[in-house]
């Protein structure tokens, strides 16, 4: 929607830039000077303890000093919700008190968005009912089964929970007096019967409103209190506000925390979202009743490259990963994928949270597995122990692949699959499958069909962990040696002064490094240079100190003379710049050894091409003699030696 002129002027000039960040950070009241408009704070876009986020509130624009995040109080609630321009834009109008615009040039348009709003509001009302119904005396066998959930005050306020009564006049009664109650059938709060008599739709239930990302409540879920009732959770049919295949619960919050983490849970249901949200995993989301559909899955990637699957770990929950495997097959992107984090036996993570804590959600969800790993373990579920079975699971994971669309990633996974059957045990033989993450999975691993006599093990994980097994290519070993100098550079950043522009100006290999050499070089020396660092670019302690020091150069460890580190790592880069331009030209000598064979045939043709001209003209030189002594340049000048020619010029 295009808004006319002068609308965001007057809404900048009725909100300041302050007041809208001010909901996000705490101002560090020494450095700021609110009479000049000047606020400083720590930064709402990366971990940090000092205050290196500026508003100037006279121009109206932020910037951060240390992840160099800058703009407007448009872009400020784009990055910090995590909506788009016009969803911001009706953020700050609502906070203004400004109506957004209407098109009127297209009346059926401007009619849709009045009802919309008119049945937007009818479900409010019924919010702020079913919440009242909650707290009043009829409600009090429901709070004693949410305090049995182990849910606090605080979580039924902030999901906004409530009770639908079992009476079937409640909300009907009260929307007919107000002379709503055709809005009531259009929004799916009233029935309407074949007979025209009305009645609620939601009798006897615990009640959770259902919000679009705008906020709307558009829907709503109820669980039904007794054993008798037909279905134990109830959705709001489809409406003109609610289409379940495009919704998901918690989206806002959820898209709002995401933005922060990066990260996205994605349960089966209402009350995993909520125990989930009240253990500190504010970035989950539910579908509503159904599998995903290609439009929620869109939805998820929107808020999250890899979201994780969440799913109760029964048949049911691993059937659901599987067709979701096929749903994603399809849409997968660079980038873009899904993890799977299968609960343990017989628990959801409403239980599991309950039994252990949110301490065992977390490792459950650390040990999520790749996409690539479900298709793995669905299709090697069944044995291939004949020529005609392990046939058949190369075709079923060759028609996986042409699923995929993106030929990038269609190529990555027809890679990665070959190399799993290889190394699977087959009717042929064979060694056990090395999982994605460099362990084993699936029917071919040693515990699922025995370690063969004589099989060697696997080296230990220190061994497969240490440099030495790391470089064993020139790509490999070149990391290995941007990994010590840049470690180095961690641990003595002072060098950076010094070695800034050999830092800048070496050739490194690897994208992850360049990016972090990239981002040391933005952070520069100083204090709390690894804090600093951290804002830009997380874990970057782990990449380069993983496996590291006790092979990294015996002086590149903390508490070094800062000039005696600079020269060893100005001689490292040196070293590691000498050692790239030597392969490069070792990679090279083939060509030029093949180019200089073939240009060594090129001059011996040549040469004897030469020499056979130079027999052909001494032999036509010589019968041209023999005809005729003076009609070759040597008969006459044999002719002027002999004639003494010279003396008689001489006298003359």
């Amino acid at each position: 929607m295009a808004l006319p002129p002068g609308f965001l002027d007057e809404l900048r000039g009725r909100v300041t830039l302050s007041d809208v960040a001010g909901r996000k950070v705490m101002w560090d009241q020494r450095k700021s000077n609110p009479a000049k408009g000047d606020f400083w704070a720590p930064c709402p876009f990366h971990q940090e303890k000092t205050a290196s986020f500026h508003v100037d509130d006279r121009k109206g624009f932020y910037y951060c000093f240390g992840c160099h995040a800058k703009g407007d109080m448009i872009t400020f609630v784009r990055e910090s919700e995590n909506v788009s321009f016009m969803e911001a834009v009706e953020v700050l109008a609502r906070e203004a008190g400004m109506e957004m615009p209407a098109q009127t040039h297209d009346p059926r348009a401007a009619e849709k968005r009045d009802r919309a709003t008119r049945l937007a509001d009818v479900m409010e009302q019924a919010v702020r009912a079913y919440g009242l119904a909650l707290r009043s005396g009829q409600g009090s066998a429901v709070r004693s089964y949410i305090e049995t959930r182990g849910l606090s005050p605080e979580t039924v306020k902030r999901f906004e929970m409530g009770f639908a009564p079992d009476a079937r006049q409640g909300l009907t009664a009260s929307f007919q007096e107000k002379g709503l109650l055709e809005e009531a059938v259009a929004a799916g709060l009233v029935i309407r019967a074949d007979d025209g008599s009305h009645f609620d739709r939601f009798r006897g239930r615990l009640m959770f409103p259902i919000r679009d990302p705008r906020g709307r409540c558009i829907a709503f879920g109820g669980r039904a209190m007794s054993d008798k009732a037909r279905a134990k959770y109830l959705n709001s049919p489809e409406t003109e506000l609610f289409h379940k295949s495009r919704v998901l619960y918690n989206h806002g919050p959820a898209r709002e925390a995401a933005g922060k983490t990066g990260q996205l849970i994605v349960a089966e249901g209402y009350m995993d979202v909520i125990a989930l949200a009240q253990a500190g995993f504010d970035h989950a989301v539910a579908p509503l009743g159904t599998a995903i559909t290609e439009e929620q899955l869109g939805m998820m990637w929107r808020i999250a490259d890899e979201p994780v699957i969440a799913l109760d770990g029964d048949k049911a929950g691993l059937r659901a990963a599987e067709r979701l495997v096929d749903l994603a097959l399809p849409l997968l992107a660079p980038g873009k994928s899904l993890r799977f984090c299968l609960m343990p036996e017989g628990r959801d993570p409403d239980d599991l949270i309950k039994a252990e804590g949110a301490g065992a959600m977390q490792s459950a969800l650390d040990a999520a597995v790749p996409l690539i790993e479900m298709l793995w373990r669905r299709e090697t579920a069944e044995p291939y122990d004949t020529p005609e079975r392990w046939a058949a699971l190369k075709t079923r994971l060759r028609a996986a692949t042409r699923q995929i669309a993106n030929r990038d990633v269609r190529d990555a996974y027809g890679t990665r699959l070959a190399d799993l059957l290889r190394g699977l045990s087959s009717p042929a033989g064979g060694g056990p499958a090395p999982g994605p993450n460099g362990g084993s999975f699936g029917p071919g691993r040693p515990g699922a069909r025995g370690m063969r006599r004589g099989m060697i093990a696997g080296p230990a994980p220190s061994t497969r962990t240490s440099l030495v097994l790391q470089a064993n290519s020139p790509a490999a070993a070149a990391r290995v040696r941007e990994r010590e100098i840049l470690a180095g550079v961690l641990l003595h950043p002072d060098v950076l002064a010094t070695i800034n522009a050999a830092l800048e100006e070496m050739r490194i290999t690897s994208n992850d490094l360049s990016g972090l050499r990239d981002a040391m070089l933005d952070t520069g020396p100083g204090p709390d240079f690894e804090t600093r660092l951290e804002g830009t670019w997380a874990g970057a302690r782990t990449l380069l100190l993983s496996g590291l020091p006790e092979q990294l150069h015996p002086l590149a460890r903390p508490r070094r003379d800062a000039d005696q580190m600079a020269r060893i790592l100005l001689d490292a880069i040196a070293r590691h710049e000498a050692t790239q331009t030597a392969e490069a030209e070792l990679a090279d000598a083939p060509r030029e050894l093949a180019n200089a064979e073939a240009e060594d045939e090129r001059w011996s043709r040549a040469v004897l091409r030469v020499r056979a001209e130079q027999r052909a003209a001494d032999e036509s030189a010589t019968k041209e003699r023999e005809r005729d002594p003076n009609a070759h340049p040597a008969g006459r000048i044999q002719e002027m030696l002999d004639s003494q020619v010279w003396r008689k010029k001489g006298r003359g």
